[in-house]
């Protein structure tokens, strides 16, 4: 059993992950409450349906352009502003998630999100409003402002409100809700929207999600956090002050890492998603296969993140599992610039999407996770946020220079795009979106190397007593004695470094050894 603590888990004697958080929680005097999962659905409903508002219009891009007299420019900044909004919103996003509370948070989102969808739809009620783009533009940007509070919470709710065997699936669940938005809005508004008169109805039907989402949100949370904290490191969760946890990070070269390349990393997809229509209806693609290769890419994305979830979950290897993804999303994203300038490859295009997401879109969730332990006792709004602001500010950027390097060509007899705007050459855009992905993917890999601060915390809350437990020694306390009361979130063990003596790799993330 040395082997197993040196070198990682064993095949025989090691008893999993989540029985030893299992033990670990009992003995800590620790509990968890069902009504966890009830805020896990409400932030899960309100996260896709924010998604649906936000690409609404992407994949019927040109029918929307047509409809309302308007370009394609302003269409593309109806998914821009999202962008632009949460550049400058998103810090105050962090501080309300971290200072104000988890559920007032989610609340205010959902009542944002629910006053964007219905201000979206106006210019289709009142025939006699001249300015439809600035109701649209104004929905677009109420929204925004809920996608801020919405897409910081999910490892801010694993964190207090599930135990640590269960935190990187509860991540997984509600980050993923927000790319199942993006699926349904690929799939529904090609759907709902056959010609320029249906264009009404689909505004009307995103309208109720989000009104259900903000009556949910609005009646069924009741506290920011639970009585009795569910792990060591929820009752030390937001140990730092909001101004210090943000000087914590920038001083942090592993977070500064993983912010920048995952940052791109939400950019790519961020504009792939918006833009994928307008690509592939160049070369003869309908909006309603695009539809399709958006519904794939969150599909696969979706299924990868929940297999991929359980397996950190089990044994916690946040950094092999993102470095592995990373690579394998480069091959992807480069085959889909190649692929995507080809007509009549509907076939290889669809796999191409498919294994984009599979690898690319699973990494969301696991990254979350890895931002909230390198960066440990930093508040998890603050590390998921910021990720999310550098990530939306890579994004503007990304999609406003993909958009630029667009040229003007003759209409080729295979179009597909029904507005004449829409003739553009985007090979030198798929290309530069493909080094971008290869180039993230090569400095992670390199650089990043970093502790598990949370798990150390966590090993070093009751060390003699996991260290037998994984090592097979003396049996954890039995159920049934009393529970002694959990620490005072002021009492638990400073970080200087490294907390505690990890007893196995699993707190160690790739650093050797021995190494803090």
């Amino acid at each position: 059993m040395a082997g197993a603590t040196a070198d990682g888990p064993g095949t025989g004697d090691d008893r999993s992950a989540a029985d030893l958080a299992q033990v670990l929680s009992a003995l800590g005097g620790y509990r968890v409450y069902a009504r966890r999962w009830v805020f896990l659905l409400v932030l899960s409903l309100l996260s896709c349906s924010n998604a649906t508002l936000w690409l609404s219009f992407a994949p019927i891009a040109d029918t929307v352009a047509k409809h309302f007299s308007l370009s394609l420019e302003q269409i593309n900044w109806l998914s821009l502003v999202y962008f632009v909004v949460s550049i400058p919103f998103g810090m105050a996003a962090i501080w309300v998630l971290d200072s104000v509370g988890l559920r007032s948070a989610t609340v205010l989102g959902a009542w944002l999100n629910f006053l964007g969808s219905v201000l979206r739809a106006l210019p289709c009620m009142d025939l006699s409003i001249q300015t439809p783009f600035s109701f649209l533009l104004a929905g677009q940007s109420l929204c925004a402002l809920a996608q801020t509070l919405v897409v910081f919470s999910p490892a801010k709710l694993a964190a207090v409100w599930f135990p640590e065997h269960q935190r990187a699936t509860a991540n997984m669940i509600a980050t993923m809700s927000n790319p199942l938005g993006v699926l349904l809005a690929n799939v529904l508004s090609p759907a709902l929207v056959k010609e320029e008169g249906d264009i009404p109805w689909m505004l009307g039907a995103y309208v109720i999600p989000a009104g259900i989402a903000c009556l949910l949100a609005t009646a069924c949370l009741w506290e920011n956090v639970p009585p009795t904290p569910p792990s060591a490191a929820a009752a030390s969760s937001t140990s730092e002050k909001f101004l210090d946890g943000l000087k914590l990070l920038v001083r942090n070269k592993a977070y500064l890492i993983l912010a920048l390349c995952f940052g791109a990393g939400i950019g790519i997809f961020s504009s792939f998603s918006a833009l994928l229509e307008q690509i592939l209806c160049v070369k003869g693609y309908s909006n309603d296969f695009a539809g399709l290769c958006g519904a794939l890419f969150i599909t696969f994305g979706f299924l990868g993140a929940l297999c991929l979830g359980l397996y950190v979950d089990r044994t916690k290897h946040f950094t092999e599992a993102t470095k592995i993804g990373f690579c394998l999303t480069s091959m992807a994203c480069v085959a889909f610039a190649v692929v995507s300038q080809l007509p009549g490859q509907t076939i290889w295009l669809a796999i191409i999407c498919s294994l984009f997401g599979l690898f690319g879109l699973s990494l969301a969730p696991i990254a979350m996770e890895l931002a909230v332990e390198c960066s440990f006792p930093v508040g998890e709004g603050a590390a998921t946020g910021l990720l999310f602001v550098l990530g939306q500010i890579e994004g503007a950027l990304i999609m406003v220079l993909l958009t630029m390097l667009t040229g003007r060509r003759a209409e080729p007899s295979f179009s597909t795009c029904q507005h004449e705007e829409a003739l553009l050459d985007w090979m030198a855009s798929v290309l530069l979106m493909a080094s971008l992905c290869a180039a993230c993917s090569c400095v992670f890999v390199l650089f990043f190397h970093t502790p598990y601060r949370r798990a150390q915390l966590e090993a070093s809350a009751y060390p003699s007593i996991q260290e037998d437990y994984v090592q097979g020694g003396a049996d954890p306390a039995p159920p049934w004695e009393p529970h002694p009361e959990p620490p005072a979130p002021h009492r638990q063990p400073a970080l200087q470094g490294g907390v505690g003596e990890c007893v196995s790799r699993r707190c160690s993330g790739s650093a050797a050894p021995g190494k803090p």
